[in-house]
């Protein structure tokens, strides 16, 4: 701006209208007499036309009370910039104000610019967000999940990336005219307190049951899709009209984990996040030709976006073994890149990159029923932010070759190592080394089963059905009498609520009764709960163990695994890991 142009109002240096009050000792914004007077954007109406124009004077500073000084009135103050500021009736003229207060009035212009854009942006902001909504496209989840996720809970996401050939550029990959599969499926564990989490692959040749489907039609009608014995998992979405809700009920055949949610993404997603984030950083032990992918990359390190990235996710011949579980290991490279980059500093302070990720997301992802607002995949968004990459821990299904096949093109689950895993996330333990509290705690609970135990002729107990399979209070009372000696039980009914987890609670001086129990039933520590006693029906004091929905039958443990099974390939998503 040129000095002439500074001498006309519409050019005055905003920073050169903010005037410090005495009375209050705060900078206040001194508009000029055409413009309005109130520095405070107001809800109320403006004044009808023919309203007297109120008088100006000094702004009132929210919340003080400004003194009544009757016949004077305050001009509103305009200055050139460099002039003295003209004092105020009846006060001193003040000197020159310093180069150093330019930084604090630039500093107030900057917020009140700030606030200005937020005020004005609200009813944009709004409509952007609709826009957003009217991006989703949701799928019901036909009773499968949960009915979502919940903040102060454990969370385990259904991620599924999908081989149907939508949308333009994507019609020369593979078999154009497939419904699509359930081709790479990721279930995202999430751990109550949020310090970590461990996203676990199922591969897409691994033998199954998909159970029969309730699937809810076009129409709104509902229609059960008779379930495949001995079937690849892939078939579970897309084949006879299955929908995700059948790969959901399937993970949850296979692993005992219900997912709260589940998130469908296609071949779009990868081009479009990985360029609305400007790539990510991906590396390789050897020089890449794979001509079914179309990927072409030399050893080490490239920023891959768009066609590429998806070129590198869809690669398997050219690396590993060839197979499936080759793929698998770039995928879980891929997205702790892609991880890495939303947590950057480079993406968070990126206003255009965030937007370019909402526009992306919302238009590449198709959600669940109980995820389809903007609003809720917001709330998941914070949620998942929590996480530091470093306890984002990515695993594999332990699985072994068919053996029912010469020519081996599938795989079945490895029975001495899958279920470990899967109890680990069942019983929200982590695959990573947990935080010093964590460790005190998990010790503390441990002392519990520490310390002599009674006999099981003096264990005396109460058994209580809280959400176990019918019947189960009383297998379990059979059981425990007949096979091992606790005599002094007894069964006392259903529970008077439903619960997750078996509990044993027990009185201070029955905890010599409560470890042998805990002993004999398989229970950790955490099932252990120091309380009161109760009396059985002979009146006498006696332990209450209420069997939870997580009781599989008398004599199986409930003990979950510490750590992952030996030979159990990981790896956390802080680190750049080299695919061969």
């Amino acid at each position: 701006m040129d000095a002439q142009g500074r001498g006309r109002a519409d050019d005055i240096d905003p920073a050169d209208q903010w005037v410090l009050n005495p009375n209050t000792g705060e900078y206040e914004l001194r508009l000029p007499p055409s413009s309005p007077q109130s520095g405070v954007p107001s809800p109320r109406r403006p004044p009808a036309p023919d309203a007297a124009p109120p008088a100006r004077g000094r702004t009132q500073a929210p919340g003080r009370p400004r003194p009544e000084t009757p016949g004077r009135s305050v001009p509103p103050s305009r200055r050139r910039r460099g002039a003295p500021e003209e004092p105020l009736p009846g006060r001193r003229g003040r000197r020159p104000a310093k180069k150093a207060a330019k930084g604090k009035k630039a500093l107030l212009w900057t917020g009140g610019a700030m606030a200005f854009v937020l005020v004005a942006g609200a009813g944009a902001a709004y409509f952007y967000i609709e826009h957003l909504n009217d991006n989703i496209a949701s799928v019901s989840d036909d009773g499968a999940s949960t009915g979502g996720f919940q903040k102060d809970k454990a969370i385990n996401i259904l991620l599924i990336g999908t081989d149907k050939r939508t949308g333009k550029g994507n019609e020369s990959y593979g078999d154009s005219g497939s419904v699509g599969h359930a081709d790479t499926t990721i279930l995202l564990h999430v751990s109550k307190d949020r310090s970590n989490a461990t996203a676990l692959s199922i591969p897409r040749d691994l033998i199954v049951d998909v159970p029969d489907c309730p699937t809810t039609q076009e129409d709104g009608s509902q229609k059960i899709i008779p379930g495949t014995q001995q079937a690849r998992f892939n078939t579970s979405l897309g084949q006879d009209g299955r929908t995700p809700s059948c790969t959901m009920r399937t993970v949850t055949e296979l692993t005992g984990v219900k997912p709260d949610n589940f998130m469908v993404a296609d071949f779009n997603a990868v081009k479009t996040l990985t360029s609305a984030v400007g790539g990510v950083e991906v590396c390789l032990g050897k020089d890449i030709d794979d001509p079914d992918s179309h990927l072409k990359l030399s050893k080490g390190t490239h920023t891959i976006e768009g066609e590429q990235a998806l070129a590198f996710v869809r690669t398997r011949h050219a690396v590993g073994f060839g197979g499936d579980l080759s793929r698998i290991g770039l995928q879980q490279q891929f997205l702790s890149a892609l991880m890495r980059k939303l947590k950057s500093n480079d993406t968070l302070t990126s206003p255009s990159k965030m937007l370019d990720l909402a526009e992306a997301g919302t238009k590449a992802l198709t959600v669940d029923s109980q995820l389809d607002s903007i609003g809720k995949l917001k709330d998941l968004g914070l949620e998942l932010g929590k996480l530091d990459t470093k306890n984002l821990t990515f695993t594999t299904t332990p699985v072994i070759d068919n053996p029912t096949e010469k020519v081996k093109s599938t795989v079945v689950l490895n029975e001495s190592t899958a279920p470990q895993v899967f109890d680990m996330i069942k019983n929200d333990v982590s695959f990573t080394a947990v935080k010093a509290q964590k460790k005190k705690e998990a010790a503390a609970v441990a002392a519990r089963l520490k310390g002599t135990k009674a006999p099981a002729s003096e264990v005396r107990v109460r058994i209580l059905n809280g959400g176990a399979d019918p019947g189960s209070a009383q297998e379990t009372l059979s059981w425990l009498q007949v096979e091992e000696g606790v005599t002094k039980s007894e069964n006392a009914g259903n529970a008077p609520a439903e619960g997750a987890k078996t509990t044993l609670e027990y009185a201070p001086d029955q905890a010599d009764q409560a470890r042998r129990l805990a002993d004999i039933m398989g229970l950790p520590g955490s099932a252990m709960k120091p309380g009161e006693s109760v009396e059985n029906a002979q009146g006498v004091p006696a332990m209450t163990l209420t069997l939870g929905k997580d009781f599989k039958g008398a004599g199986t443990s409930l003990t979950a695994p510490s750590k992952a099974p030996e030979g159990v390939d990981k790896s956390t998503a802080d680190k750049v890991e080299c695919a061969e």
